[in-house]
């Protein structure tokens, strides 16, 4: 079904659309794609947020020579009724959700690895009113701060014990955590759903709504997660492909981190956008919530 403001996104940028796809697996703005009456194909994203929009569009123009990321083919900063849209090229691919080999590992760290070559001059992320600063310019503030959000946004779901058990795990690790490297880059939701391939290995990436100046240590979670845990001899192949671009930190160190922050955030998502809908994802998330403890 077409929403109204997708019409009126329609209407603003002109196009003669002969056909509309909703876009799956899209779970911070509405993503369509679009065939027009000249047989090209195009994506139109409209961010739930004004912030969101103009954070991708920016990060979208910076990267759009050096990594193979949508071009920006129009952008509208939308009114006081709408957020706004991004009108993006089409990149010839499919989501990387099957099986990945050692080759299109190798592919996916090289990759990861120039994006995180980009460089900033301080810790933060785009907003529609300009750069905004970290405070103190401190990363680890960043995670502790966000770190208790979640906490706050699991506390009607999650068991006390279980919440309490966290805090604590978290503390200990926390600790141990090596110098944050950056600030630089980081995508913040680098998983296969947002790397294409095609036959030839990476195509293109994706979904840079959440991008910001960071630290790498939080951006190799969810590749852990989705692929190097799955798929035997990645890991290895993915670090060989990000060390030829720029040196890999401490992974062994991070990870037990930043799989417990993430999993706590996801169970944060689910308790905003609603347990039941993903209820799949809800469950995981805990029981690597739980597997962390260990």
């Amino acid at each position: 079904m077409q929403s109204t403001q997708l019409q009126t996104v329609m209407d603003h940028f002109k196009l003669n659309v002969k056909s509309i796809e909703n876009v799956p697996e899209s779970f911070s703005s509405e993503v369509y794609k679009l065939g027009l009456s000249n047989n090209e194909n195009v994506y139109i994203k409209i961010p739930f947020t004004k912030d969101k929009l103009f954070r991708e569009y920016t990060i979208l123009k910076k990267l759009e020579s050096d990594l193979p990321v949508p071009r920006v083919l129009d952008y509208w900063v939308g009114d006081d009724a709408d957020s706004g849209a991004l009108l993006l090229s089409e990149i010839k691919g499919v989501p990387c959700t099957s099986k990945v080999d050692t080759r299109l590992a190798y592919q996916i760290g090289l990759n990861h690895a120039k994006l995180h070559e980009v460089s900033f001059q301080s810790y933060g992320y785009e907003e529609q009113n300009g750069f905004r600063y970290l405070e103190k310019n401190d990363w680890r503030l960043y995670i502790k701060n966000l770190f208790n959000q979640y906490l706050v946004q699991c506390g009607a779901i999650l068991p006390i014990e279980l919440i309490d058990k966290s805090e604590n795990k978290f503390n200990e690790l926390f600790k141990s955590l090596p110098k944050p490297d950056g600030p630089c880059l980081v995508h913040l939701d680098f998983r296969p759903g947002n790397i294409l391939i095609n036959d030839t290995g990476v195509a293109g990436i994706i979904d840079f709504e959440s991008a910001r100046a960071g630290s790498t240590e939080i951006d190799f979670t969810k590749i852990n997660r989705d692929i190097w845990s799955n798929h035997l001899g990645t890991r290895d192949a993915y670090m060989q492909g990000y060390e030829s671009i720029r040196p890999i930190i401490d992974l062994d160190r991070i990870l037990p981190f930043y799989s417990l922050l993430d999993a706590i955030g996801s169970i944060a998502w689910c308790s905003r956008r609603g347990i039941v809908k993903h209820k799949d994802f809800y469950d995981e998330s805990v029981n690597i919530l739980k597997n962390s403890m260990v």
